[in-house]
């Protein structure tokens, strides 16, 4: 039946809405096998219309099952490209290694382009006003204070804050610091917001 494939893949992908699962290239090239074959008969009966109008009822239904397969396609590539975004975001622009593998070349390449282009629109945010750029990665949440309690869950070394002011970090450790000097540190896992 048309468009079983194509519904498997968009199951696939609502089954791990919060995460990116593996990039499925063996069902995404039976998807588009099936919409060449339906293609070529619908060129063949189009063809053959003018002799026998009862095969336009046929040609139409291949081309809705063609339409429909072509946007859940796009669906199903455009809620991967929306994770790729978050996962920019959240990781920066050096994916873990567990991460990497489930994207596409082709994903990966636009990953790295999105990186590109983002870092350059951070670099010039502020230049008016005479400042270097504006990391907008580094706080994705409104902090609720202006300092948290962290401990550091590896050794680090030294991490000089703003103010001028040098921090050791060693392993378990507990530091009082700016919410904002941490906030990357604990998303890449130095340290660990205490509550």
């Amino acid at each position: 039946m048309f468009g079983e494939k194509v519904i498997e893949l968009l199951k696939e992908s609502e089954r791990n809405r919060e995460t990116l699962s593996p990039f499925n290239d063996e069902m995404i090239r039976q998807i588009i096998e099936e919409m060449h074959i339906l293609f070529k008969l619908n060129m063949n009966d189009a063809n053959a219309t003018s002799e026998n109008k009862s095969l336009w009822t046929t040609v139409q239904v291949r081309h809705s099952a063609l339409e429909r397969n072509k946007r859940c396609l796009l669906a199903y590539l455009y809620d991967r490209i929306n994770k790729i975004k978050t996962l920019r975001w959240e990781f920066g622009s050096v994916l873990p290694p567990d991460i990497r593998e489930l994207l596409s070349d082709s994903e990966y390449d636009w990953f790295s382009k999105y990186s590109t282009n983002l870092a350059t629109f951070m670099r010039s945010l502020g230049q008016d006003i005479g400042y270097s750029g504006i990391d907008l990665t580094e706080n994705l949440r409104p902090p609720k204070s202006l300092y948290i309690e962290v401990l550091c869950i590896t050794d680090y070394g030294k991490l000089e804050l703003e103010d001028g002011d040098v921090v050791m970090l060693k392993k378990n450790s507990r530091h009082f610091l700016p919410t904002s000097e941490c906030q990357t540190l604990i998303r890449q896992g130095i340290l660990k917001q205490i509550t």
